[in-house]
């Protein structure tokens, strides 16, 4: 295969830096309408108790996105592939800003998370072009910027939508993805894969990989629950600090959104401690950090401070965890690199899915405490499984 520069060597600051920005720049499509749930719905007259439609369908693109497209990653020559799924995303954005029904944008949000798998293309290459002894660090460093793209795009979107209202969020984005793809047009390497395999042979090889790889397995399913619990939280924060006794403004829940943003300064640093050899102490650490933070949804009350830190503490955990699973899957090869990073995604995704359907539910039959004990649900089956694990190893 040729890649630029030499796998042996590091990537380099400025390509790290690209892959970061246009990672964050394309995930947080994912996220936007997460605190917009409400004005979209009121636009389109939809209930509220169907609002977590329009983020579950956008979760559910991106499964499909990730299983049909992703693992092309492994096929065709990458430079290429991420262009032009850029192009698809910046066209799904447009639909969106102007999308005339409820059943027109929920069909855009459909494409949108589809097309938004360019950032599951680029983050093989990063760890393709990394050194093995630093794998762990580059990927954490693009991950970060993926994280903050997923944390910011809250906040963002809230600030965005108060100035020129929920369609100017979609049309802002299409011009801020219409900079990514000029930026990686320049920096990023052109990479073509070894492959002996078809389209459908790619896609059939998946399901083998799936059943035939023990670690794939135990780190979908734990990032799954951990995504479930997330998707959870941050889609049925905004509806509960909207309403009575909170009221919370759009610029005040702007602020709150954004201080979920300090979880993603943890991604380096978990990086750097699995490449040491601590990823069982980091999944444990994440487990815990996750049931803290239902814990003090449980108990807040009136408190927003509470709200605050349960947000941090738990997407620093959730992220720590994702980081530790990806370091894992990435060391079992190059070759397949593409096809088992989609299937880790796609399928803790579904996690993330099943978090938001049941977000609209749980605000609507019992408030924050309801929100808690689903929640809490989530790092309990983590911490099961797991542990299971432990004990088979002994």
């Amino acid at each position: 295969m040729t890649t630029t520069p030499a796998k042996s060597d590091d990537p380099g600051f400025w390509i790290i830096l690209s892959f970061a920005i246009a990672c964050g720049v394309t995930v947080a499509n994912l996220y936007y309408a997460q605190p917009l749930i409400g004005p979209i719905s009121e636009a389109f007259h939809l209930d509220i108790s169907a609002s977590g439609l329009i983020v579950t369908m956008i979760q559910l693109g991106y499964v499909i996105g990730l299983i049909f497209l992703a693992p092309l990653g492994d096929l065709v020559e990458n430079k290429t592939l991420i262009l032009t799924a850029l192009c698809a995303v910046i066209a799904s954005l447009a639909i969106s800003s102007f999308a005339p029904t409820a059943s027109v944008f929920i069909a855009a949000s459909l494409l949108l998370g589809i097309t938004a798998t360019a950032t599951q293309m680029v983050l093989p290459v990063a760890a393709h072009l990394a050194p093995d002894h630093k794998r762990g660090q580059i990927v954490g460093t693009v991950m970060s910027g993926l994280l903050f793209g997923i944390l910011l795009a809250r906040p963002v979107s809230t600030l965005v939508a108060g100035v020129i209202g929920w369609r100017g969020v979609y049309a802002a984005s299409a011009v801020a993805m219409l900079a990514v793809l000029v930026m990686l047009a320049f920096t990023l390497p052109r990479r073509q894969p070894d492959h002996t395999l078809n389209y459908g042979k790619l896609l059939g090889s998946m399901w083998s990989l799936l059943r035939t790889t023990p670690a794939l397995q135990r780190r979908t399913a734990y990032q799954g629950m951990m995504y479930g619990a997330f998707s959870l939280f941050w889609t049925a924060a905004p509806l509960i600090l909207l309403q009575p006794p909170f009221s919370l403004s759009h610029t005040v829940l702007s602020l709150f959104l954004l201080s979920g943003a300090a979880g993603a300064f943890v991604a380096p640093i978990a990086g750097r401690l699995a490449d040491k050899g601590h990823g069982d102490a980091l999944t444990i650490a994440a487990i815990v950090m996750v049931a803290i933070g239902f814990a003090l949804v449980w108990v807040s009350g009136h408190s927003l401070t509470l709200w605050v830190l349960a947000g941090i503490i738990l997407d620093a955990g959730v992220q720590m965890n994702m980081l530790v699973g990806q370091r894992t899957i990435y060391a079992l090869g190059a070759d397949i690199r593409s096809r088992v990073n989609a299937l880790y995604i796609a399928l803790f995704f579904l996690g993330g899915a099943i978090g938001s359907a049941l977000s609209g539910w749980a605000v609507s039959h019992g408030g924050h405490a309801k929100v808690a004990m689903i929640g809490l649900c989530f790092p309990a089956i983590t911490l099961i499984l797991f542990l299971g694990e432990l004990s088979r190893r002994d």
